[in-house]
């Protein structure tokens, strides 16, 4: 790489965002594919005025430049030995259209925040993946991902509206701005006319045509969407839609434009199970015909993966060995055209001999657990694969009418070549299969293998049948050498033609959809070395990146996972010595140091991994020395709190006498000296609750210019009587703390003293778990889950408050808008839904901010590692700009969000008790 583009570069793209060491280099040069290359260098890019002059820089150094939005794509097509440029956290834009019958989207939107925007229209986009939590729209425009419901009537192809896109040579296309187009037709005429001559010259070849039409009456995006010059005659319609499932191979997505699709309320969902594989396919060619909007299909191995999850029936494990199944949902405006689809159906399939069934179900909990089984298919063989093999899921197009043999076929090979955990299912309608099975790369034998089984399938399903081998996952490295094989030597020598016109200099992503290399998906396989049983199971997918708070920062969890792998690999072979050194010397920091070990990625996670465990494991290693100090401070607690009670208070006047603003905000707390709560009478009728405050609401009052002073303590007795609860806090409560502070730090011994100490004195307390306990916070909460005596009746507030105080209250709700956090802790209790029937019971306009899981303070980490809290809360503000107040369950989460807000945010028991009488 040239020196002077080093320098154009350097001179474009501030420090913060160019990345050329060896960790950021490893962490983005991995995405949720078996590939990994090594980028020479890593640009987060925030503007499309620095991609415009990325892409002038790289054709006059002919560097190549690969694109990357999520990298949660499974084809290798994320992947480069180049330059590779990162969507920033600038591309968020969305534009809802009429009552939203479109939207215009910038690439940097993850597909679920599309949708959350849509909800209240009852719309949603086409494309539904099962990566749509975490994958961006810039990718799923250029991958034309599609899912369980969309098909391909829905896709990104057919249902694109507009786009705004960047060639090859910087310059900027808007199809929704006249002027934009009517430029464009000047300065690009020969482009255009070349493209319009493509386009003829397909539609006048009969044979072509044809072939390209049968493709994409399939699923199909093995590639580049040849069916943009049969379905469009004028040129700008062609190259956009050529854009579409290009995989950043023929230019830039700006921004799109979406026409939406419905998406009903009212939805059933039944899981059939057929006694052959046979007739489970010809009842999918009777539902083709029939009102419904997705058909999953499980087979028997399937099935088996999952039989013994919860909430699966116990007769999954007697079904027979050539069973199959069918999970079918049905969706409706209302419920009485729902019924009346549903009886269509069950006709439709009246028949059909079953061996089990769950019938259809209207019940939320039903349905969704059907669907989570269905979903948890994959994760379940990536759970118990081999330490060091990966999780590949392939994915393949039959004709539906000859389904039941490609099923039949190639299960024959997984047999042939003993993948014996190797699964199918898929979306039955469109005749498209996804098969997983596990793979080690360590040796030649093992890549030999699977290159074999490849062979085979690509020959069974591209030119047996006639088939796709690429339905939605797209091309990238992993089919790039079969696409002339899939579609004749005509079409390929086609797809060349269009890159050559829209990539000349051959810098966009190359070897990605198109490639000479015959070997290609051999070479750069992904090691997955050993490195600590709590995440060797990761597959590197990449779900768990939008719920991190560290992700805008330093690294996400799954980089992090990335990283000590790379480091025990190291370490193990005595490879790289130098390299080895910078990665664990940078570790500390973007990996340790600034993980906010709150769990959050565990709730992302298909396989359930808490890269905080590691974290905290990693710290227990660094932080041995100081176990003596954690020990002592465990044994004096009480003291300790008195301690930091007095620096607030320190704080407080030194911060009113000098100018300490960088250090003393506004947002910090008082010191709480007034933690007596009122004395009952002795007739009340108040039931006893034992309270046990947290240690940071023990020290912390509100901040000095809060609206109410008032302690936490003082509110929640205030609130807890006039539900008729009397709150108690014993003799002793100043010794107590959860562990979580030792916790956090990897100080384990020091925790499980605490714990072991809180358990004596709440069964002492409570007359032995008589009395029930109000946990005020709920990071104490989760940390005590399951820790404690059962004996102990322990609630959380949000539980208490929902379940037990809010039905005997006379609430008059604000009609201001209210924020509300709901904290990592909180959303691992599974508290999101009481959390907001609590709001909305005070308020009615309850704002809930999107992207923000986390907020980053994590225990003192707000106070020492502020960038992180800064970081994770970096798009609060605008989010909540019309808000009064913020309500969250955390103590320290409050300063932080109080700070980056600019509201005040207390706990949820100040809003109940300003509302209720």
């Amino acid at each position: 790489m040239q020196p002077q583009f080093i320098q154009a570069v350097k001179q474009l793209i501030p420090a913060e965002r160019y990345f050329d060491d060896p960790i950021a280099t490893l962490a983005f040069g991995t995405d949720a594919s078996f590939y990994r290359m090594l980028p020479k260098l890593v640009l987060r890019i925030e503007s499309e005025a620095e991609v415009v002059a990325l892409l002038k820089l790289a054709n006059d150094f002919k560097v190549a430049l690969t694109f990357r939005a999520a990298g949660t794509s499974l084809s290798g097509q994320a992947v480069t030995d180049s330059v590779l440029l990162v969507l920033g956290e600038n591309w968020q834009q969305r534009e809802v259209r009429g009552l939203g019958e479109q939207i215009r989207l910038q690439p940097g939107v993850i597909g679920a925040a599309a949708n959350s925007v849509l909800t209240k229209f009852q719309r949603k986009i086409g494309p539904d993946p099962a990566s749509i939590n975490s994958c961006k729209i810039g990718g799923i425009v250029a991958n034309n991902a599609s899912g369980m419901c969309c098909g391909t009537a829905h896709n990104s192809f057919n249902t694109l509206a507009a786009m705004r896109l960047v060639l090859f040579d910087g310059t900027v296309l808007d199809t929704e701005d006249a002027q934009s187009v009517a430029a464009f037709r000047q300065t690009h005429a020969k482009l255009l006319a070349e493209l319009a001559l493509l386009g003829k010259q397909t539609q006048d070849n009969p044979e072509l045509s044809a072939r390209i039409r049968h493709k994409y009456r399939l699923k199909n995006t093995t590639g580049f969407s040849l069916n943009a010059l049969t379905e469009y005659t004028d040129p700008i319609d062609i190259l956009t839609h050529l854009m579409v499932g290009s995989e950043g191979c023929l230019g830039f997505i700006s921004a799109v434009t979406y026409n939406t699709v419905p998406d009903y309320p009212h939805r059933a969902s039944a899981l059939l199970v057929f006694p052959s594989v046979e007739s489970c396919c010809r009842a999918v060619t009777v539902l083709k015909q029939q009102p419904v909007s997705a058909v999953e299909l499980l087979d028997r191995r399937s099935l088996r993966s999952v039989e013994h999850k919860p909430g699966m029936p116990a007769w999954v494990q007697g079904l027979s060995d050539n069973a199959c199944a069918l999970l079918i949902e049905s969706t409706a405006i209302n419920g009485t055209i729902l019924q009346q689809q549903l009886a269509q159906v069950r006709s439709a399939l009246s028949a059909f001999a079953l061996e089990q069934q769950v019938d259809f179900s209207t019940d939320a909990a039903v349905y969704n657990q059907l669907w989570a089984i269905r979903k948890g298919t994959f994760p379940a063989v990536g759970a118990v694969r081999k330490t060091g093999t990966t999780v590949i899921i392939e994915d393949v197009t039959f004709p539906v009418e000859q389904l039941a043999e490609g099923v039949s076929r190639l299960q024959q090979l997984f047999d042939k070549y003993y993948y014996h955990e190797a699964i199918i299912f898929g979306h039955a309608l469109e005749g498209n299969l996804h098969f997983v099975f596990t793979q080690g790369f360590d040796d030649a034998t093992q890549v030999a293998r699977y290159d074999a089984f490849m062979q085979e399938v690509a020959q069974l399903v591209a030119v047996e049948f006639g088939g796709s081998l690429k339905a939605e996952h797209g091309t990238g490295r992993n089919m790039a050498p079969f696409v002339e094989l899939e579609w004749g030597t005509e079409a390929y020598t086609l797809m060349w033609q269009i890159k050559k016109l829209l990539d000349p200099q051959h810098i966009l992503n190359p070897d990605v959809v198109l490639s000479y290399n015959s070997q290609l998906h051999l070479q750069n396989l992904k090691p997955l070395p050993a490195t600590n049983p709590l995440v060797d199971k990761c597959i590197e997918c990449g779900f768990c990146e939008p719920v991190c708070p560290s992700r805008k920062l330093t690294l996400t969890p799954r980089q992090r996972i990335v990283t000590q792998r790379e480091i025990s690999r190291l370490q193990r072979s005595g490879d790289e010595p130098e390299r080895l050194a910078e990665l664990s010397k940078a570790y500390q920091y973007a990996g340790n140091d600034t993980c906010a070990a709150c769990g959050m990625c565990s709730t992302a996670c298909p396989v359930g991994i808490n890269t905080g465990d590691l974290t905290r494991q990693l710290r227990a290693e660094h932080n041995r020395p100081w176990q003596g100090l954690a020990a002592f401070i465990a044994r004096h607690f009480a003291a300790a709190s008195a301690m930091a009670r007095a620096g607030l208070g320190i704080g407080s006047t030194l911060a009113k006498l000098l100018p300490l603003r960088a250090l003393w905000h506004s947002a910090m707390p008082t010191a709480n000296y007034n933690n007596e709560l009122p004395i009952a009478d002795a007739d009340t009728q108040l039931k006893p609750v034992i309270y046990l405050a947290s240690c940071s609401g023990r020290v912390m009052s509100p901040q000095a210019g809060s609206k109410d002073k008032r302690s936490l303590q003082q509110v929640s007795a205030h609130l807890l009587a006039k539900a008729g609860y009397q709150l108690i806090m014993p003799e002793g409560l100043g010794s107590q703390c959860c562990g979580m502070p030792f916790q956090s730090k990897g100080q384990f011994a020091a925790a499980t003293q605490k714990q072991r100490e809180l358990e004596r004195w709440l069964l002492d307390v409570s007359n032995n778990g008589e009395i029930p306990i109000l946990s005020d916070t709920s990071p104490c909460s989760l940390t005590l889950q399951s820790k404690l005596d059962d004996r102990l009746s322990i609630f959380d507030s949000v539980d208490f408050l929902h379940d037990k105080v809010l039905p005997k209250l006379n609430i008059t709700p604000l009609n201001e808008p209210v924020a509300l956090h709901i904290t990592c802790s909180a959303s691992q209790l599974g508290q999101a839904d009481k959390l907001k029937h609590l709001l909305k019971a005070c308020s009615n306009n309850v704002v809930i901010p999107q992207g923000i899981s986390c907020c980053g303070f994590a225990g003192d980490k707000g106070f020492v590692l502020p960038e992180l809290n800064a970081s994770a809360l970096s798009g609060l503000k605008q989010q909540v700009s019309e808000c009064s107040q913020g309500v969250s369950t955390s103590r320290t989460c409050e300063i932080g969000l109080s700070r980056h807000s600019g509201i005040e945010y207390q706990h949820l028991v100040y809003l109940l008790d300003q509302c209720s009488h």
